[in-house]
């Protein structure tokens, strides 16, 4: 049993967890690598600035003990005190180059050989990153020399000192950076997942939700989801879901209602035929009374009884997947308009005009009796609309106007009615789309255009018309189609 509106709303299910890693889970696994990336990018730079301020910082100090070193007299500094420099600025040995003289300003426990040149006037970039990862790579206490610019004006000054210093102290600077990167990044991706979560995860599962619940029972209009005022592509997809949904609903109605009437009409099909069959009979039986007007109308009611029987016996074709194909051939239109107006009760009614515009000895490539039926629910329409209009100096009037363009006959229905509203034209040949009219089921012509297509032909309303003009257009079959039936209908 389906859910329809007025039963209680029920709780909007869960959806069903995914399997494997949801949106969440892999924002995060993103979001994490991207954080790692981006903390590398910082530490490459930091810890080769880190590395050149050093050796900056020992060129400095070094430049510091030249001056003190170099405005001694010649001989004049005992060891002890060269030592004690050496020691403060933890170099081993410092010189300096004026003009072609190179000169040991002070040393102190000289290595047999340098294990390392850098020389701080030419550095580039690239290589300062390079070099300062070679330096954490390496173990031991290698020997380096830094060739800088010097004050006053030497060329240059040298400093000897240990690596092994700057290692630790580059390893020390290494950990520091990475705790608080750990914690910035730590605190970047919470935040950043956050705010993901909320702008994005979040309305995906509200509308994973809502689909899955709507899957459920989709007649129920309380599993339409309600829009939110967002103007991105989420808010978009929420609002379009939100109309498809309503459409949906709507649809699914309108075939229940179908089905309930297709249930309705075969319960009293039989019945119904049973009573025109007896009606049928007395009709029979009225022909044989030699009164000069029961003579006249006994056929024409025999041949609507005969009508109504056919219709009975196809009264859920409608219904069907595939409507049965038309019994076609060539036939006049003229008759068909005339039998159409005595049907529709419009021969004896002098109050609206009745004016038939059907080029003489029109002929259509047709099925007679759907040509019959599409015409007689147009004409009955159209003396509807007329019945509702009031009263006014312009004449009410129904025209129907018939001519042959090349191989495809046009029929037109006009009448001079207020015409078909704006609202009711978008759905204008769809089962129970009325055009606001009392009594009006719907079907008229829902089932006029399903005919008219069943011919291969085409029916539409004309824009910019007094009151409503209806055009069918049916095309002839093709030559062989015809000749070919025309040859079996002699074998």
């Amino acid at each position: 049993m389906s859910v329809t509106d007025d039963q209680p709303v029920t709780q909007m299910p869960r959806p069903t967890p995914p399997r494997g890693l949801g949106m969440s889970g892999k924002l995060l696994l993103l979001t994490i690598p991207l954080v790692v990336i981006a903390g590398l990018m910082v530490y490459v730079p930091a810890i080769a600035n880190f590395r050149m301020n050093r050796l900056n910082d020992r060129l400095a100090a070094a430049n510091t003990a030249a001056l003190v070193l170099d405005a001694a007299p010649l001989g004049m500094v005992p060891d002890s005190l060269a030592r004690q420099i050496l020691t403060s600025v933890g170099a081993r040995a410092v010189a300096i180059k004026m003009g072609q003289q190179r000169r040991l300003l002070a040393s102190a426990d000289l290595p047999a050989s340098i294990d390392h040149d850098i020389d701080m006037r030419t550095m580039t970039v690239w290589s300062a990153i390079v070099d300062s990862f070679e330096t954490m790579l390496e173990t031991g206490n290698q020997a380096i020399r830094v060739v800088g610019p010097a004050p006053g004006g030497a060329q240059f000054i040298e400093v000897v000192f240990d690596e092994l210093p700057l290692r630790q102290a580059m390893y020390r600077f290494s950990r520091n950076l990475l705790l608080v990167s750990l914690g910035i990044g730590m605190l970047t991706a919470g935040l950043v997942y956050l705010a993901m979560h909320y702008l994005f995860v979040r309305p995906m599962r509200r509308l994973t939700a809502n689909l899955v619940g709507f899957h459920e029972n989709p007649e129920s209009s309380a599993r339409i989801i309600v829009p939110s005022q967002r103007g991105d592509e989420i808010g978009v997809a929420e609002r379009e879901l939100s109309d498809m949904q309503r459409d949906l609903v709507s649809m699914l109605h309108q075939k229940s209602r179908l089905a309930a009437l297709g249930l309705a009409v075969s319960k009293i099909n039989h019945d119904l035929r049973n009573l025109l069959a007896s009606s049928q009979l007395l009709s029979d039986q009225l022909a044989s009374v030699p009164d000069p007007r029961v003579q006249r109308f006994a056929p024409k009611l025999m041949r609507s009884l005969e009508r109504a029987i056919a219709f009975c016996q196809s009264t859920l074709s409608y219904g069907r997947a595939q409507e049965a194909a038309p019994d076609r051939r060539v036939i006049m239109v003229e008759p068909v308009v005339a039998e159409v107006r005595e049907s529709a009760g419009l021969a004896a009614d002098a109050s609206l005009a009745w004016i038939s515009a059907i080029e003489r000895g029109l002929t259509i490539d047709a099925d007679p009796d759907h040509l019959f039926r599409v015409l007689l629910n147009l004409v009955r329409n159209a003396a509807q609309a007329l019945e509702s209009r009031p009263n006014s100096d312009a004449s009410l009037q129904i025209r129907i106007t018939g001519r042959r363009e090349g191989t495809v006959a046009i029929i037109e229905v006009s009448d001079t009615g207020p015409g078909v509203p704006e609202k009711a034209r978008q759905h204008l040949f769809e089962a129970f789309q009325t055009s606001g009219r009392p009594g009006g089921s719907g079907l008229g012509l829902a089932i006029a255009a399903e005919l008219v297509r069943a011919h291969g032909g085409d029916i539409h309303l004309v824009e910019g018309t007094i009151g409503a003009t209806f055009r069918i257009a049916i095309p002839d079959r093709p030559v062989e189609l015809l000749s070919v039936r025309h040859e079996r209908a002699r074998a």
